[in-house]
């Protein structure tokens, strides 16, 4: 086993395992590192270039734009002839390359009464202009195309998706209107038709390193330029990433066509190579570019430098490992003679000669540290010996104030058999051997019931002292037939005469009238008990703002009365039952103590208890007891 090997194979591995580790985390850094810069190099030029090419692009577009907006300027200020109109159009398209074809297309009898149909339309054939006076027709009812319909419904121009008439074409439409009878009312729309050849050319024209690429989508996302021909205008990104079950892909698209940019990570649809792509929206027309950087390229040479320092720190390890042979076998030959020396000293020969140091190293000290080990390890039995009695005496003494302070509780139940008017149940478990927490009941007369609750600051014997002080004074002020206010006062005034050490208790006391059920009671810090009502819910007693006992001499305490109906149920605890910790570090809490009451309280008083420490004990989940907890159960029968 591992365990059982000699130093110098433990040191050589160490050594050589963790300078491993180090080098892997030098290499590791250093190429996180060059990525991360390389990465934001090319974020920055990625942005950059992207931006350059869609304000290409914008320049032609917006170019292209401004003319059918020219052209709705003159009609809606003026009244143009047929042959005014043709002739403004025919001067527009022979005098803008980027325009294949401009038409007018006018609303409904709008430029004629007589007439349905006016839309004259300007285009190219061959390098020739031609003109197609009147586009409307009962087979090309332009009034429910989307060049015309669209633009007529939102009121305002648009692009319309791009599509094929002999070449990649799309459509800037515009409306115009004009002032009749004082309204201003929509009179037709203006459409420019454009070829994208210029468009696919210049995409196309995009080289980035090697093998990256470029491409285009719509505003629905449709593939409008890319160098796989076959998905132009046949598939979008999102059937693409449908087809590729490309979740990462998707989320992509659905970015890009709301005009958002991004530097992301994507897998090239052309070759299938992993790639960094950054996007940016095209604002005149709301498609978005795409220009990709191929991964393997961009990190080429941060993969060439790794693989120097990877091959240079091969060679220092292999050096270092030499080094740390040598070293390790000339330590742990001396160390050896050690080893037998501490073996003979183990078994028990204190007195076993220890070698003597040959030099004033950390070997020649560990000799000498043998040594005064060797005359310490005399004494230090000695010493044991004496202190394991003098423990085993305390701790017999500790038992026996257990078994004191336990006996000072009642502990014989039923403890008066001949009281049917009411049952009563309790229980302590101190946290320690012995503890501060305190209960106590007694007959002040024939008719009154005298319940005591309290928990004293601090644990352990000074805690256990302070507790017996305190239940013996209560109890001897109680028997005097005091309201329950001044059985605290009384004993209040008598602790803190004499407290130098400024303890104190919280008590809660109650005298129970067994005939009439009435209850006074007056509270002292303490935790407020709770009452269980026959048929009813569970809650917890209204017991106001009070002062500790012990601290201070003359505080007034308070009495409060309730009345117990038949059935009715007093639970009196310490704050080791809601303070109760699990593993969590999680709190038994007051609302778990209500909640498990209001399910126990149809139980016998001596069951309540038992089943609530059981909820206590699978709540804490092994955890250490680390307060006192008590518990106390008075259930009123009435006569």
């Amino acid at each position: 086993m591992f365990r059982n090997r000699s130093l110098a194979f433990k040191l050589i591995l160490f050594f050589s395992g963790g300078t491993a580790i180090i080098f892997l985390l030098i290499f590791s850094v250093n190429y996180t590192f060059s990525k991360k810069l390389i990465m934001r190099y090319v974020e920055e030029n990625a942005r950059n270039f992207t931006q350059s090419m869609v304000n290409r692009i914008e320049t032609v577009l917006r170019s292209v734009k401004k003319i059918p907006e020219h052209i709705a300027f003159f009609l809606e200020e003026g009244d143009l002839s047929k042959e005014q109109m043709i002739k403004m159009m025919r001067l527009v398209a022979a005098n803008n390359e980027e325009i294949y074809g401009i038409g007018i297309g006018y609303e409904p009898y709008a430029f004629d009464k007589e007439q349905l149909y006016f839309a004259p339309y300007y285009f190219k054939e061959n390098g020739q202009l031609k003109l197609f006076e009147n586009m409307g027709s009962p087979t090309y009812r332009y009034f429910y195309l989307d060049w015309y319909q669209i633009p007529r419904e939102l009121n305002q121009p648009i692009w319309t998706e791009p599509y094929f008439d002999d070449t990649l074409m799309t459509t800037y439409s515009t409306p115009f209107y004009k002032n009749i009878g004082g309204e201003r009312k929509l009179t037709g729309i203006i459409c420019a038709d454009i070829s994208l050849e210029w468009l696919t050319k210049m995409i196309s024209s995009i080289k980035v390193l090697k093998t990256g690429d470029a491409y285009l989508i719509s505003k629905n996302g449709t593939i409008i330029t890319h160098n796989v021909k076959e998905l132009i205008m046949n598939e979008s990104i999102f059937s693409v990433a449908e087809d590729r079950a490309d979740a990462a892909m998707r989320k992509i698209g659905r970015s890009m066509i709301k005009g958002e940019s991004g530097f992301v990570p994507f897998k090239s649809i052309a070759r299938g190579k992993q790639c960094w792509m950054y996007y940016a929206p095209v604002p005149t027309t709301g498609w978005s570019l795409a220009v990709l950087f191929p991964e393997d390229e961009l990190l080429e040479d941060v993969h060439r430098l790794n693989r120097i320092v990877g091959i240079l720190g091969l060679c220092g390890m292999a050096l270092l490992l030499g080094v740390i042979v040598v070293i390790s076998h000339t330590i742990t030959g001396r160390l050896r003679l050690m080893a037998k020396a501490a073996q003979a000293i183990g078994s028990g020969n204190l007195d076993a000669p220890i070698p003597v140091a040959a030099s004033g190293d950390e070997v020649g000290k560990l000799a000498e540290a043998f040594r005064y080990m060797q005359a310490s390890l005399k004494e230090y039995i000695r010493k044991l010996m004496e202190t394991t009695a003098a423990k085993e005496r305390i701790e017999s003494e500790l038992k026996i104030a257990r078994e004191i302070q336990i006996s000072m509780l009642p502990r014989i139940f039923p403890p008066f058999p001949h009281k049917k008017e009411f049952d009563i149940f309790a229980t302590m478990e101190p946290a320690k051997e012995v503890g501060g927490d305190f209960y106590d009941f007694f007959l002040i007369n024939e008719n009154k019931l005298c319940l005591i609750m309290g928990d004293v600051s601090g644990k352990g014997v000074p805690a256990a002292l302070f507790m017996m002080i305190t239940k013996i004074l209560l109890k001897n002020a109680g028997l005097q037939d005091l309201p329950a206010d001044r059985i605290l006062s009384r004993a209040n005034d008598i602790i803190a005469l004499d407290n130098d050490a400024s303890m104190f208790a919280t008590v809660f006391c109650a005298i129970l009238d067994i005939e009439t059920g009435e209850v006074e009671f007056a509270n002292a810090g303490h935790n407020p008990p709770l009452i269980c009502r026959s048929g009813a819910g569970v809650e917890f007693l209204e017991i106001g703002k009070s002062f500790v006992l012990g601290p201070m001499q003359g505080y007034k305490f308070t009495s409060r009365r309730l009345k117990l109906n038949p059935g009715d149920i007093i639970f009196l605890y310490t704050d080791g039952v809601t303070e109760a910790m699990n593993t969590k570090k999680e709190l038994f809490s007051e609302g778990r103590l209500k909640e498990a009451l209001t399910q126990l309280k149809e139980k016998s008083i001596t069951d309540i208890i038992k089943a609530l420490r059981q909820e206590i004990v699978g709540f804490t989940q092994g955890e250490p007891q680390s307060d006192d907890i008590t518990m106390l159960v008075v259930k009123y029968n009435s006569r």
